[in-house]
């Protein structure tokens, strides 16, 4: 069949096997290239398919020549519809690791539930033993409490009061002005139970308690701070309570882990095109200013770049103690947060209107990477050929 992209807000409800299959091979080609990193041996991947944790089973693979264990949602096609991107994602993955010689397996489910995990336990037993670097990279809407079987929805508003700003339509271009009502009190809640560490915590329990995780593991979860324009929507809002709730997980998991010689870290990270900051208010017109400025002074980064310098500027640097802040979280969004950047983000943001957005803005930019996370608008690829949409994914569990 003929793929094309078919959108529905912030959501494409098609996907691109062998447009997906050539930007996993990018980003392999990409790590390739660059110097060994003397990392982890046997990783796991908890939210493998897609984004910053599809990128560091690739950095980890073919960066420190790891072997992989990765989690994520069932995509296979059906209905008539193309198998999701994450699916096509993760069969490139896996075929690209069986070439390069390296173990590597799918554990596909719900990454909640006790199942996924009792799964993936017993095939890092299997397979390799233990893993010295476990990845928590989950972006869900909702979760359902497998202690409690309450399920709970997680809302993008600020706390307090209205937020109003600048968003974008970014499939038309037009700038409007929007007003969000804050969140209640049981919508903060939820938000944390779906978003905050309780997840993280009961993998990393689970796993130490089955003897699969190496006393000197490391693990890592992704965080996001940003700019004051974005503030009100994002770390002072509803979602920002949860970031805080995983913060503090990972201060706890550091003590935890630390009794062995193990250590935890939330990597706050640069804003990026994803299917989850798509969804956000503001968030897409930000990052397409954002993304003309750093463009601009070469500090750009995608999502392989930020997690190979993740990987071998701050993890495994060999330099001993990882750098930190003053609460003890890795900062990769350095170069976002440069005062020269922020500052022209800034100017750029109170010109921006429908009528000079494309001039002041790097929209296109935007709006080709969103297309990009379903495998269209990649270079190389022929969009008009027949391509085959049932494609298997090896080593799953």
């Amino acid at each position: 069949m003929i793929i094309k992209p078919r959108t529905r807000g912030f959501i494409c409800t098609t996907s691109h096997p062998r447009g997906c299959a050539a930007q996993v091979q990018e980003q392999v080609d990409y790590v390739k290239e660059r110097p060994p990193i003397k990392g982890p041996r046997n990783v796991l991947v908890i939210g493998a398919s897609a984004g910053y944790g599809l990128a560091a089973r690739i950095a980890a693979a073919f960066g420190a020549g790891a072997n992989t264990v990765g989690i994520y949602r069932q995509g296979e096609r059906g209905g008539g519809r193309t198998a999701s991107a994450g699916w096509y994602n993760s069969a490139a993955f896996e075929t690209a690791a069986q070439e390069a010689g390296l173990k590597s397996f799918s554990v596909t489910g719900d990454a909640f539930t006790d199942e996924t995990r009792a799964k993936a336990i017993e095939v890092i037993r299997e397979e390799l033993g233990q893993v010295d670097l476990v990845v928590y990279s989950v972006a869900s809407p909702r979760r359902t409490d497998p202690r409690t079987g309450v399920t709970s929805t997680s809302v993008l508003k600020p706390i307090g009061k209205p937020y109003t700003n600048k968003t974008v339509n970014f499939h038309t271009g037009e700038v409007t002005e929007i007003t969000i009502e804050p969140a209640t009190e049981e919508e903060i809640q939820a938000t944390v139970a779906v978003m905050g560490g309780d997840d993280w915590q009961l993998w990393i329990d689970d796993l130490q308690q089955a003897g699969v995780l190496a006393d000197d593991a490391t693990t890592i979860a992704y965080s996001y701070i940003g700019s004051q324009i974005t503030q009100a929507i994002y770390r002072e809002g509803s979602i920002g309570q949860a970031k805080d709730h995983l913060e503090a997980t990972a201060n706890r998991l550091n003590e935890q882990l630390g009794a062995t010689g193990g250590r935890a870290f939330v990597t706050v990270s640069k804003a990026l095109v994803t299917q989850s900051s798509s969804a956000i208010p503001v968030v897409p017109l930000y990052i397409s200013a954002l993304y003309k400025v750093m463009k601009e002074k070469g500090l750009h980064e995608g999502c392989i770049e930020q997690t190979y310098r993740l990987f071998a500027d701050r993890l495994y640097s060999g330099g001993g103690e990882v750098p930190v802040d003053e609460k003890g979280r890795i900062r990769i969004d350095d170069w976002e947060l440069r005062e020269d950047v922020q500052e022209e983000v800034a100017k750029l943001w109170n010109a921006l209107t429908t009528e000079n957005i494309a001039e002041l803005s790097d929209l296109e930019g935007y709006r080709r990477e969103f297309f990009q996370l379903f495998g269209f608008e990649t270079d190389g690829v022929d969009y008009e050929a027949d391509v085959d949409p049932d494609v298997t994914v090896p080593n799953v569990r």
